[in-house]
């Protein structure tokens, strides 16, 4: 762990930590497709970002018609969301904070992999996880989650016969299904760093876009609070746009600016490959 890469994935772990609060935020003043919709939306701002920041193109007439195609179904399903129709724009104030800080955590995660070189792929995992404790257990504390752990599973009370008793013990599939989040939540991690190394910031965020697909169906499925047909057919429009995009290409000067910084990486670990072998052969001469 070293402060110079501190540094950098801390503003990361800042951009994160606002985005599952204003994600908190928006699911319980509106619905799940609301936030859906939104972070559909967030392609079109992240492409723009790609742009001006990261070296891109813009993109072409094909990929703009798809993210306006994601506009329009947005548009749709506003116009036939029951929050948006009584509460009016209120119901949209949080997802569209949710929107500006994802965009903003889609195109520094990227630059981040450009402009920080920590030489594996754990690296990225690592330090997000690591720093990413800190605001999580802020959380937890703002929603009185420790409280609620201790008043169910470990104040101990009389159940009557004289023998302390917990209210309600942990079981052993908590501790399974607990063990199982964690492995899954380590292989997102690995998999979306490693993914987001390998396209641009713009087609990470539609790859993040199409997976909601699985989210809809199963809220549409479980829960009662979903929207009308017409609207889930405008937010099918919005990932019918998403799956037309074509990653935009890089800039000839980023191309040669990449290529550059991937030069001096290699020698970089060229020289500290040299100088372990010296220190080995000088050692063993000794």
């Amino acid at each position: 762990i070293q402060w110079k890469f501190i540094e950098p994935y801390s503003y990361y772990i800042i951009g994160f930590a606002l985005g599952v609060y204003c994600n908190m935020k928006s699911l319980s003043l509106s619905n799940v497709e609301t936030v859906i919709v939104f972070k559909a939306l967030s392609p079109c701002v992240v492409s723009f970002l790609d742009a001006i920041f990261l070296g891109r193109e813009y993109p072409s007439r094909r990929s703009w018609m798809a993210l306006g195609l994601i506009v329009l179904g947005a548009l749709g399903y506003a116009g036939h969301d029951a929050k948006f129709q009584s509460q009016g724009t209120a119901a949209y104030q949080w997802p569209f904070c949710y929107l500006l800080v994802i965009s903003f955590e889609m195109a520094y995660g990227k630059s981040l992999l450009k402009s920080v070189d920590l030489k594996t792929q754990s690296g990225p995992v690592v330090y997000t996880n690591l720093l990413g404790i800190p605001p999580m257990m802020m959380f937890a504390a703002m929603g009185n989650e420790y409280g609620r752990f201790s008043q169910d599973h470990l104040l101990v009370s009389s159940n009557g016969n004289g023998n302390g008793s917990s209210d309600a013990s942990i079981s052993a599939i908590a501790y399974v299904l607990l063990f199982l989040g964690c492995v899954a939540g380590t292989g997102i991690g690995y998999s979306s760093w490693w993914c987001r190394g390998m396209v641009s910031a713009t087609s990470f965020t539609l790859i993040g876009v199409m997976n909601k697909c699985l989210t809809i169906l199963l809220n549409i499925l479980v829960w009662d609070q979903h929207a009308p047909p017409l609207g889930i057919a405008s937010l099918a429009l919005c990932l019918v746009g998403g799956s037309l995009y074509r990653q935009a290409p890089l800039r000839k000067d980023a191309v040669k600016a990449e290529a550059t910084i991937q030069v001096a990486q290699d020698s970089s670990v060229a020289f500290e490959l040299e100088e372990g072998e010296g220190g080995v052969e000088s050692s063993s001469s000794s």
